[in-house]
């Protein structure tokens, strides 16, 4: 194994695969990196895990996207900011945190009309039956991309629990609170709000607010 598949620092914090799906299926929003002319390239994208594949898609013009699908290794990256970490002196401040990367090549696929379903109910679960089909002009203009997880592919870590208070100060954690704030429909538009959109804004929890229905 090389530099890049172990843990050198903190081997502690690496995870397994269960960490590994965790942090890939709670985020939308990957930095996808490759080399080109031996310079390095990378481009924040959005993602979506589908088993052992993660599917990312493009517009054909896209230069990193026609880089890697012509075979250019990459690496994806995928991290969540849990809490701040406040210590009792400026060195012991830390984060608590989840990452992943993931090292190899990605595969065009031919046909993405399924896998673009798919990706769109990862990321808002319902929407796609809610929507009409792809067009055949919007589909010559995408690009879907899939990038394996293998059994040694990837690194997963993480960082939990406190500061060390070592001179006697306050420390403690600052958790961070995730999730959608409001529902905010397109001005003029007297439609209801679809299912998936609610259901979104119910899982953020107390003090999401609602929209109207029309």
């Amino acid at each position: 194994m090389g530099v890049m598949d172990t843990l050198t620092r903190y081997p502690e914090r690496g995870g397994d695969r269960r960490l590994l799906d965790e942090i890939l299926d709670e985020g939308m929003v990957a930095v996808l990196s490759t080399i080109a002319d031996g310079l390095p390239w990378s481009v924040p994208i959005a993602y979506a895990r589908l088993g052992d594949r993660i599917v990312v898609h493009g517009s054909t013009g896209a230069g990193a996207l026609r880089h890697v699908a012509a075979g250019a290794p990459a690496t994806l990256t995928v991290t969540h900011l849990d809490a701040l970490v406040v210590a009792d002196t400026a060195f012991g401040h830390s984060m608590n945190y989840r990452s992943a990367v993931l090292r190899g090549a990605l595969t065009a696929e031919v046909d993405g009309t399924d896998l673009l379903d798919s990706f769109i109910d990862k990321i808002l679960p319902g929407r796609s039956a809610e929507i009409r089909t792809n067009t055949r002009k919007e589909l010559a203009a995408t690009t879907v991309l899939t990038f394996p997880i293998t059994a040694d592919n990837w690194i997963a870590k993480a960082r939990t629990g406190g500061a060390p208070s070592t001179e006697g100060g306050w420390s403690g954690v600052l958790p961070l609170r995730k999730g959608y704030a409001r529902i905010e429909p397109t001005p003029g538009r007297e439609t209801p709000v679809p299912a998936s959109v609610r259901a979104a804004v119910d899982a953020s929890g107390p003090g999401a607010c609602c929209a109207p229905t029309s």
